[in-house]
């Protein structure tokens, strides 16, 4: 436990450094906002397409993950939307709570967490995982709230979901590294380098972004949040266990990259979709900071469990 502690702490520290410099103002909310798009668009999209490229297919798709993960993220998801009807919320914000506590920061934290503490073979598995993120959950909250609003499933919101999809630069790294995979098309040295050096920026410009972006985070309806931080940080490890031990079981090692990505605080895009829609944005915004607080003790724990199954 403590070994795995002191693995993850760098990472925190990262975190903590870009809460700093947003908390002094020496990085503006304008600043911070320029270097998580300069993340987001560059370095992490070179790293994944590196990553994609440079295996198999049949490396990175895992059906018996994919199904594993979905079930046990969804039963959290619903979990969550339950709770949230009980207490009355509309559909909108349950939406939004539901989102809270089933996503995590997999792409700007869990992709080079895991490749540091697992090594690259984590890349097929947290691709399977973001993936499933991003695709199933990603365009089921812009549809529950769409259907709120009494757009249903028309065409427009279809449209609005499948652009999202496709501008989004996670899911067109992922596809074009495997297709460039699937040709069995050497990268040339200059490009491998180049993708490498880029790629470098990911780790330590997506910490130093998230925790910028939490100075400009409030702790505003603390009970919600905690409720929300105990789902993400607990429940979702818990229900994704389940899912990729005994529902589908996978390879362990599939297993353990799967729990300890489902251990991850609630992701940064959950306040940018709630704001974005002007649903329970505050709500959000307490949720990443509780949970990107606590997880700094609960992620190396559940770590920790994962590797016990290796």
């Amino acid at each position: 436990m403590a070994e795995i502690f002191f693995r993850t702490l760098p990472f925190f520290a990262i975190i903590g450094l870009g809460y700093w410099a947003g908390r002094t103002r020496f990085f503006t909310d304008e600043a911070t906002a320029y270097l998580t798009k300069f993340v987001f668009f560059f370095p992490l999209s070179a790293m994944i397409f590196r990553f994609a490229a440079n295996l198999s297919f049949s490396e990175i798709f895992d059906l018996d993950l994919i199904v594993g993960y979905l079930a046990g993220t969804l039963v959290v998801y619903l979990v969550a939307t339950l709770v949230a009807m009980l207490r009355k919320q509309d559909l909108s914000t349950a939406a939004v709570e539901a989102q809270c506590a089933a996503i995590g920061n997999v792409g700007f934290l869990g992709i080079p967490m895991m490749v540091i503490l697992f090594g690259e073979a984590a890349v097929g598995p947290m691709m399977m995982v973001l993936a499933v993120d991003l695709v199933v959950f990603s365009s089921l909250i812009v549809m529950l709230i769409n259907a709120h609003r009494g757009a249903g499933m028309s065409l427009a919101t279809l449209r609005l979901v499948g652009l999202g999809l496709l501008k989004n630069p996670m899911i067109l790294s992922i596809v074009a590294g495997l297709a460039w995979s699937a040709g069995q098309i050497p990268i040339p040295t200059p490009m491998n380098d180049f993708l490498a050096i880029l790629g470098g920026a990911a780790t330590p410009g997506a910490l130093f972004a998230i925790g910028a972006s939490l100075a400009s985070k409030s702790a505003e309806r603390v009970e919600v949040a905690a409720w929300l931080s105990f789902a993400k940080l607990v429940l979702h490890p818990a229900g994704v266990a389940i899912g990729v031990l005994w529902l589908m079981p996978v390879t362990p090692f599939s297993a353990a990259v799967a729990i300890s990505a489902a251990s991850l605080p609630v992701a940064g895009n959950v306040y940018m979709l709630a704001q974005h829609y002007g649903v329970a944005p505050q709500r959000a915004s307490a949720a990443i900071l509780i949970s990107t607080v606590i997880s700094i003790v609960t992620v190396p724990l559940v770590i920790a469990w994962a590797n016990t199954l290796l």
